[in-house]
């Protein structure tokens, strides 16, 4: 067991500063908060700077450790600011950050090299493979996606060299962290970028009527305390920065107490939860996986029965101090402030000789007590004076004495200044950038052949994520086809299908208990002559370099500024996706490829939504229609889990001119559950620059609007 103490830390969540106080009060280790940018809650109240500073004194004399979230996807003008960010974070005493974007990672690596930092579950690490990789990249702890199993959990903290955090309790993404497009492309709100609009809590249509099929219930994993205390996991998280301070101490104070006596709870610590916040109850699904009865929604019964909390209940006792004092003839004043772990000493004026009314000590210690608008407390009792006689001190020299004191004392820990930083990634330096934390050589990375095929001209590529999808596509498309640079189909497509391809896609998820058939797959098709795998997370990269393939990067690698791109490249990652959250400005300062046709994917879900809402026999026919009359396909990935496409077809095809201008060098085709003939059109039109044909409508790359086509 890798974790430092017996019990694992609690974490809890604060998007205030009530709510910091009332996370220390309740008995939280640690405390994580976001600051006013880079932070997966930009509509929380969060923390400027100073009140950061403020944080990291409130908590650290209390013993609580302070984490910063700054786990957004970063754009390359965003870096430098970012870097900044750390570095200040760094001086002001933060513990560590949050983290998911790999090349923020790298370029803070880089600046700050002994800020600690986590793994964000935004950066989709299902196994033990993916959290040593981000070992590897200077990440000391790894927080888990939520969708893991309990067995699943154990076997990876038995096996990796990195903490393991785990959420605890709060709200759940109906899709895996760090794959959800839905709010960005359809409501222009990107969840990446901690603005997501939550289109998972809406009504939406099924064969079984209108409710709620994406609202799941929050997480509650009160009843599993025994066993996590076991699990070897360093971090139990509780969700919330978005919630109250009452939610933050009710919740945080019943987990306290669970862990201290390591028991399940009463019923009245389960009355307490679910009147802190529940969505019809709550769920532990995922963690048992038992994946039925996981949805809900907050009801008006459930906002009826919200608890009171007292707020004289949420307030953090000052912390207390002791003092030892001399003002003595000759010398300059001093004050010693101390607590039995720490101690600071301030010095001040000299004291002159009293004409009248000499200083007292009754009149001193008063004075000195009076500690303002501070953390500490100082009992008049608890200062030590050495005061010699007939001598005079201003009250102005004893107030500054006494601030002084106060500030060095909350101070105490504050780290020193450091080399001075400066980012810059260009296109010539990628090769230079050092592969942080790895001892192996790496590939050598040239930029000049990417973006581009064997012949010189633009590379294309293409996925399609299902087998069925491919076949029409090659009944239909005949020479067509040929003309596709890379083609990828999935993993346990059938050998055939893999052979006509040349090229597999691993499943966006691989958990712990499937490593052992994606690596017996993968032995296969290298077998079959399959040279190229595309990748999804870190958790890929060793799998494919153990079959001897070569890494492709897809989109869900979030590749959204140079230096993660540098990162992936390093790690001899070719032909790279780009986000499709990018406009083509930003695509062009990167140099990777642009998704210029697709039904994109705006989740990845655990649960089986064809199933649960329509029966097996509509798996590849199911769809789901919104509010508005919008309908999202539903199409099975690996294991039976789900991808939710978008309404709108992604289109840029026609738009030659402005993707030569823009330097786009590699386009690239996702194919979904088009029919032959939509594939053939769609290739067509692509290599003709002219408009689709046979689209209901069509999402311009960058623009908010979708704009319709007729047949």
């Amino acid at each position: 067991m890798k974790r430092k103490n017996a019990l694992p830390e609690l974490l809890a969540p604060a998007g205030s500063f009530e709510c910091l106080e009332a996370a220390i009060a309740a008995g939280a280790d640690a405390v994580y908060i976001g600051g006013k940018r880079f932070g997966a809650r930009a509509y929380a109240e969060n923390f400027d700077t100073g009140a950061i500073s403020r944080a990291v004194t409130l908590c650290h004399l209390h013993g609580v450790k302070l984490y910063v979230t700054v786990n957004t996807l970063v754009y390359d003008r965003e870096m430098e600011d970012v870097v900044e960010y750390a570095r200040e974070l760094y001086l002001l005493g933060v513990d560590a950050l949050i983290v998911a974007d790999l090349g923020a990672v790298r370029e803070i690596r880089r600046a700050v090299p002994d800020l600690e930092l986590h793994a964000s579950t935004q950066m989709s690490v299902h196994n033990s493979l993916g959290a040593e990789e981000a070992s590897r990249l200077g990440c000391s702890r790894v927080v888990l996606a939520r969708e893991l199993s309990y067995e699943n959990i154990c076997e990876i903290t038995e096996k990796v060299t990195p903490e393991i955090e785990v959420f605890l309790h709060g709200a759940l993404c109906v899709c895996h962290s760090g794959q959800c497009l839905f709010s960005s492309m359809v409501g222009g709100r990107s969840g990446n970028r901690g603005e997501c609009a939550q289109p998972c809590r809406l009504p939406f249509s099924s064969t079984r009527g209108r409710g709620y099929p994406l609202s799941l219930k929050d997480l509650c994993l009160a009843e599993h305390i025994p066993e996590l205390i076991l699990s070897g996991v360093s971090s139990l998280k509780i969700e919330g920065r978005m919630k109250s301070a009452g939610y933050v101490y009710t919740v945080t104070s019943v987990y306290r107490r669970l862990l201290d006596e390591n028991r399940r709870p009463n019923e009245r610590e389960r009355e307490l939860l679910r009147r802190a916040f529940s969505r019809s109850g709550f769920t532990d699904g995922y963690y048992r996986a038992k994946l039925s009865a996981m949805t809900g929604i907050r009801s008006e019964e459930d906002k009826r029965e919200g608890l009171e909390i007292n707020s004289a209940d949420l307030a953090v006792p000052r912390h207390r101090v002791f003092a030892r004092v001399e003002i003595l003839r000759g010398k300059a004043a001093s004050m010693t402030l101390y607590d039995g772990t720490r101690s600071v000493t301030a010095f001040g004026d000299v004291p002159a000789e009293a004409e009248s009314s000499p200083l007292t000590d009754f009149g001193v210690k008063e004075r000195l007590s009076k500690m303002g608008n501070t953390f500490l407390a100082l009992r008049a009792e608890d200062i030590e004076l050495s005061l010699d006689g007939g001598l005079n001190l201003p009250p102005s020299s004893i107030n500054a004495l006494r601030r002084l004191a106060a500030e060095r004392f909350e101070d105490f820990g504050r780290r020193v200044a450091f080399p001075e930083y400066s980012y810059e990634v260009t296109r010539a330096s990628k090769e230079r950038l050092e592969n942080f934390g790895r001892c192996a050589e790496l590939p050598e990375y040239t930029y000049g052949t990417r973006g581009a095929s064997a012949n010189g001209n633009k590379l294309v590529s293409a996925e399609f994520l299902s087998e069925e999808t491919f076949l029409g596509a090659v009944r239909s498309c005949g020479s067509e086809l040929d003309k596709i640079d890379f083609k990828f189909v999935p993993l346990f497509s059938s050998d055939d299908t893999v052979t006509a391809a040349g090229g597999v896609s691993l499943p966006p998820v691989i958990m712990e208990d499937e490593l052992a058939e994606v690596r017996g797959r993968l032995c296969e098709v290298a077998r079959l002559g399959i040279k190229n795998a595309m990748i999804s997370n870190l958790g890929h990269i060793s799998l494919v370099k153990e079959a001897g393939l070569a890494s492709f990067g897809g989109f869900r690698l979030n590749v959204t500024n140079r230096a993660s791109d540098a990162f992936w490249s390093g790690l001899g990652v070719t032909g790279t996706v780009l986000s499709p959250e990018l406009t083509l400005p930003m695509a062009r300062d990167i140099g990777g490829g642009v998704i210029t046709y697709g039904r994109i994917p705006l989740m990845l879900t655990e649960r089986c939504f064809i199933k649960e809402n329509f029966g097996c026999n509509e798996c590849g026919k199911a769809s789901l229609i919104d509010r508005r009359g919008e309908r999202f396909p539903l199409l099975r990935e690996y294991k039976h889990r789900n991808l939710i496409l978008n309404s709108a077809v992604t289109y840029m095809g026609d738009k030659g001119e402005e993707l030569s201008r823009c330097g786009i060098r590699h386009t690239h085709l996702i194919f979904t559950t088009e029919r032959g003939e939509d594939i053939l059109d769609a290739l067509r039109a692509s290599r003709e620059q002219r408009p689709l044909s046979r689209v209901d409508s069509v999402r311009r790359v960058g623009r908010r609007k979708v704009g319709k086509k007729k047949r």
